[in-house]
């Protein structure tokens, strides 16, 4: 898709690695300017230096979790490439693993800070600035933990639900001049979820359909479709992207 998103400007949040580095990848490659942000600068550096001082990449140090922040974060990326086309609401953490019944105040804040107040903020500030005026695609990053529970990441996977439900409100909010879709990937090679696969990757790749891992490309692949007008009559919807993970017999027979 070589050239799809020429002229346009994306703002990649949690883009110094993983599936957000990747995703700013596809994008510049398709012709995008792109702003990528993250909390640490050293991070950003070693990402932006991934695409050798190519001008249409652009890093800001910002803290997903501050609704000040993220109203900084859109007015720099429109100051500097001068539009806002795609905001794709990439960054999460998950600070805990365990029952939810023991998870602290503190764990619980900072996720649902991230994975799930991040969207709003965001959303709103890209409408605010710019896309209400002008249009555009937001793209959310869900998990497949938001469709079911799962053991060990229940928190996580509550914020991700909210991920889900907030993509469809937004989308009818937004409509018709702003399209709002998420993706909810199953498990991917990426540091945050490293815990998950890396003592196992065998065995859990053994009971994938498609018999392996996702890789952040994976992702950045749809996310890249979605942006782009190939899905301009799409919004309000929740992409799976995991090898077939959700697609298994149930054992019963009727």
């Amino acid at each position: 898709m070589t050239g799809e998103l020429e002229g346009r400007t994306a703002l990649v949040t949690g883009a110094s690695r993983g599936i957000g580095l990747a995703i700013a990848q596809r994008f510049v490659d398709a012709g995008a300017n792109v702003v990528i942000s993250s909390r640490h600068q050293d991070n950003l550096d070693e990402a932006i230096a991934t695409f050798t001082g190519s001008p249409k990449v652009h890093a800001v140090v910002a803290h997903v979790g501050s609704r000040s922040e993220a109203d900084r974060l859109v007015a720099a990326t429109v100051e500097h490439y001068g539009t806002l086309d795609v905001l794709v609401n990439n960054a999460a953490t998950n600070p805990y693993f365990g029952p939810l019944v023991d998870i602290s105040d503190s764990q619980m804040q900072k996720t649902y800070e991230v994975n799930q107040a991040s969207i709003l903020t965001h959303s709103a500030a890209a409408w605010h600035q710019w896309m209400r005026d002008h249009g555009g695609v937001i793209i959310n990053i869900a998990s497949i933990g938001g469709l079911g529970p799962e053991p060990g990441v229940g928190w996580y996977s509550v914020t991700k639900a909210a991920v889900i439900h907030l993509t469809k409100q937004l989308a009818w909010e937004l409509a018709p001049s702003v399209r709002v879709n998420a993706i909810a990937p199953g498990l991917v090679r990426t540091e945050l979820a490293r815990g998950l696969w890396q003592e196992h990757e065998a065995a859990i790749a053994a009971r994938i359909p498609l018999q392996r891992l996702g890789e952040p490309d994976d992702v950045a692949a749809m996310a890249l479709v979605l942006a782009s007008d190939a899905s301009s009559w799409i919004t309000g919807q929740v992409l799976v992207i995991d090898g077939g993970t959700t697609n298994q017999p149930t054992g019963g027979v009727g």
